[in-house]
């Protein structure tokens, strides 16, 4: 294995298939790890040792470096800064406040334009003569931030977005801090940000730290994160979008969670336990289910919640609009 690549078919595991009328159709396989309330390893599957690119599910690092840089955020801001938000008004109007208090415009977002995720605030920027905006694309919180941490130290903003930034270099740092594991590679995210590979025992690690860490804490590191997981246990709603995924786990069970592109996904229960996982072929369909229920294995959340949410998760496999079968977990 070397950091040019991610874990290979033959070291994958199968977390799931799709059924359709009894017949298997489809397979996703990948790598996953689950920690205990107290850090350790108690699971793992595929090979969590290998080098990922975590996506969107690097962005509650990303956030506590912004917060550990002094920028004050709080409520549904903090947790804008680490969402991949729908883009309904209440996500905009946030972003739109974050701008504000920079004294920044939205020419200032370097993401790129998109249509709002939510359909309903998708079909009303169409119906309203619209178009796709930087500020509507799901990551235009975290970019505001970025934002407001560069107007604040005084760094440059027209080149935040690079590698050797100051906020990047920060980024960087707090990541192999919280993941206890060096960097082994970087690339471009789709929002133009710099992402970073790291391993998915090193995400783990990282999201446990931070659904750990006390307000209390000496450190201004780990009073973030705890500040930032509190943020984002109240406020389900803005770190995705009301009925998409990580809003229904968070306000339907208390856990932290936070999806990320090609099939990444990480989840902490209230008592701790974690879990990181990454679907091979980077389709999130399964990715929710699989990680509720390796939370429910581990005895972290109630065995029925993952069952109980399914409909809310889209498990179901329709036919002619009628379920015909369903995204079967298989770990």
């Amino acid at each position: 294995m070397t950091a040019s690549q991610t874990f290979t078919v033959e070291e994958a595991a199968e977390l799931a298939v799709i059924e359709r009328g009894g017949f298997i159709e489809s397979r996703h396989a990948g790598s996953a790890v689950v920690l205990d309330p107290d850090g350790g390893v108690s699971r793992s599957i595929g090979n969590p040792e290998a080098p990922i690119f975590p996506r969107s599910s690097l962005k509650p690092f990303q956030a506590v470096a912004v917060l550990t840089s002094g920028v004050p955020l709080a409520g549904a801001a903090m947790v804008l800064a680490s969402a991949s938000h729908a883009g309904t008004p209440a996500h905009v109007d946030v972003v739109r406040s974050m701008l504000a208090e920079a004294g920044l415009t939205e020419s200032a977002l370097q993401c790129p334009a998109d249509w709002p995720l939510d359909t309903a605030a998708r079909d009303a920027v169409v119906r309203d003569g619209g178009h796709a905006s930087s500020i509507t694309m799901n990551c235009s919180g975290k970019h505001a931030a970025m934002l407001l941490a560069c107007v604040k130290h005084g760094w440059p903003i027209d080149t935040y977005l690079e590698k050797t930034h100051p906020l990047q270099l920060q980024i960087r740092d707090v990541v192999e801090r919280l993941t206890g594991e060096k960097i082994q590679a970087t690339a471009t995210d789709g929002c133009g940000a710099p992402i970073h590979a790291i391993t998915l025992a090193g995400l783990a690690r990282g999201i446990h730290r931070i659904a750990t860490a006390s307000p209390g804490s000496p450190f201004a590191l780990y009073r973030n994160a705890a500040a930032l997981r509190s943020a984002v246990l109240d406020n389900g709603w803005a770190i995705d979008g009301p009925g998409r995924a990580n809003t229904v786990v968070i306000d339907e069970l208390g856990v932290f969670a936070k999806g990320g592109a090609e099939g990444v996904m990480v989840m902490a229960a209230p008592n701790s336990t974690t879990v990181a996982l990454k679907v091979l072929d980077g389709n999130l369909r399964a990715a929710s289910a699989v990680a509720l229920t390796l939370l429910a294995q581990a005895g972290a959340i109630d065995e029925a919640a993952p069952q109980r949410l399914s409909d809310k998760l889209g498990l179901a496999v329709l036919g002619g609009g009628l379920p015909v079968g369903s995204i079967r977990v298989t770990v």
